[in-house]
């Protein structure tokens, strides 16, 4: 299941050929929006950290009186009441906030058409065009902050197609639309507190800045908390300025990347081949062997070289006979940005795609469920005492979980990826 605390898991490779359609105009934006919104657990520690209390005001209810509460907030946290009002003076509700929100069919997709729909040629040209361009501004990030251009390429491609579609949704809209709403107040109330700093610091105009439905600012897409704690002034013109300043963006996401594990030096994910003889219940994000484990274990690597020393895990986005990743600790920090597996992988993969790895195998991989058909297992695997997180039909973490336990008990290959057949034997 996907939420805004879940982990969900992941998806597929690519095939062969990769002469990739290019992306539908629901896709471009698709990385930056719902997806970042999904999890947002990074913004919440920082939010909790910078605002006191997790909900400042109560939530549905009379809007007018939800602002008037958030004022008061805005006003304990060291605002004046003029400013206050100032701030808060063009905040309306947008009820496409709302239906974005309640949208997210997409992450239903398999890794495979995930992938398909958000990598193409034009990316991939255009990214490598950028690396050459901004070579100074990576240099620059990978030096202060450890990540490689490949890992900030990717998320600046998914995010905003390089900041060409960075959204035109009014930023404090969105956000006092969600902390209104009872989904997530928690999460999204102290981000309205954070723009009132960025505002106070002229880095926000809240009639005119737009972004993200979820609230998310710039070119790598950063919200308000993030901003403050991690925002980078790049090209030092004094502000953080994520919509217009390339070095601002890139360097902002490589310190927030760092400041949550990202490792210097060390790989991300390495596409790999699998013995045909395996055990599959060995795969999956919940075992770790060293390198050298794994590969005396049969496992090989398509591109690159597996070290020794690191631990990995070993991941089957459509099951054993489609693509096989090794996945070590900084694919795990990626979930840092975005909690979905089909954004993280994806982004992963394209990120090891633009430092030079080849098309990935996408394999022959069984035939996967249809939403229905993921809803109808899910409440199966429910009934049967599983948390699968929800009932939505996005095979995420807890879904992958219980399908993997399910399929050892049933003695099928437990390699976590729900087919019709497991459907019909329980």
């Amino acid at each position: 299941a996907v939420g805004a605390w879940r982990v969900c898991l992941l998806p597929n490779r690519l095939p062969r050929a990769y002469p990739v359609a290019t992306p539908d105009p629901e896709m471009l934006m698709l990385a930056s929006i719902p997806a970042r919104a999904l999890a947002l657990s990074t913004a919440l520690a920082l939010s909790l950290a910078l605002a006191g209390p997790a909900v400042a005001a109560p939530c549905g209810g009379d809007f007018g009186a939800f602002i008037g509460a958030m004022k008061a907030e805005a006003q304990a946290r060291g605002l004046s009441a003029a400013e206050a009002d100032a701030f808060f003076a063009s905040a309306r509700q947008d009820p496409r906030v709302i239906k974005a929100d309640r949208s997210q069919g997409v992450f239903r997709k398999t890794f495979t058409e995930f992938s398909r729909s958000l990598i193409s040629q034009g990316r991939i040209s255009k990214g490598a065009a950028n690396a050459r361009k901004y070579a100074a501004i990576f240099d620059r990030a990978e030096r202060e902050f450890g990540v490689p251009k490949g890992i900030l390429l990717a998320f600046w491609a998914f995010e905003t197609d390089y900041g060409a579609v960075q959204g035109d949704f009014n930023t404090l809209n969105a956000l006092v639309t969600l902390g209104h709403d009872c989904r997530r107040p928690e999460l999204f109330q102290p981000q309205i507190l954070a723009a009132a700093q960025l505002w106070q610091r002229g880095m926000l105009d809240p009639a005119k800045t737009t972004g993200a439905w979820a609230g998310e600012i710039g070119m790598v897409q950063m919200l308000p908390a993030d901003i403050l704690e991690r925002g980078v002034d790049g090209d030092g013109d004094g502000r953080v300025t994520l919509k217009t300043s390339v070095p601002d963006a890139l360097l902002s996401g490589a310190r927030m990347l760092q400041y949550h594990g990202w490792r210097a030096g060390e790989p991300w994910l390495i596409e790999v081949d699998m013995p045909a003889e395996f055990d599959w219940g060995l795969t999956g994000l919940d075992t770790r062997l060293t390198g050298a484990e794994w590969k005396r274990l049969g496992v090989t690597p398509r591109w690159g070289a597996i070290p020794n020393g690191l631990a990995a895990s070993v991941l089957l986005p459509e099951g054993r006979r489609g693509v096989a990743f090794l996945a070590f600790d900084n694919y795990r920090t990626l979930f840092e940005w975005n909690k979905s597996f089909v954004y993280v992988t994806t982004a992963a993969y394209f990120a090891a795609r633009l430092e030079g790895a080849p098309v990935y195998d996408a394999g022959t991989p069984e035939r996967g469920l249809t939403g229905e058909q993921m809803q109808a297992l899910q409440q199966k695997l429910a009934a049967r005492g599983h948390d699968v997180g929800g009932i939505d039909g996005i095979l995420g973490a807890l879904t992958r979980t219980a399908v993997q336990k399910e399929q050892a008990r049933l003695g099928l290959p437990a390699d976590a990826w729900p087919t019709r057949a497991l459907l019909d034997a329980l």
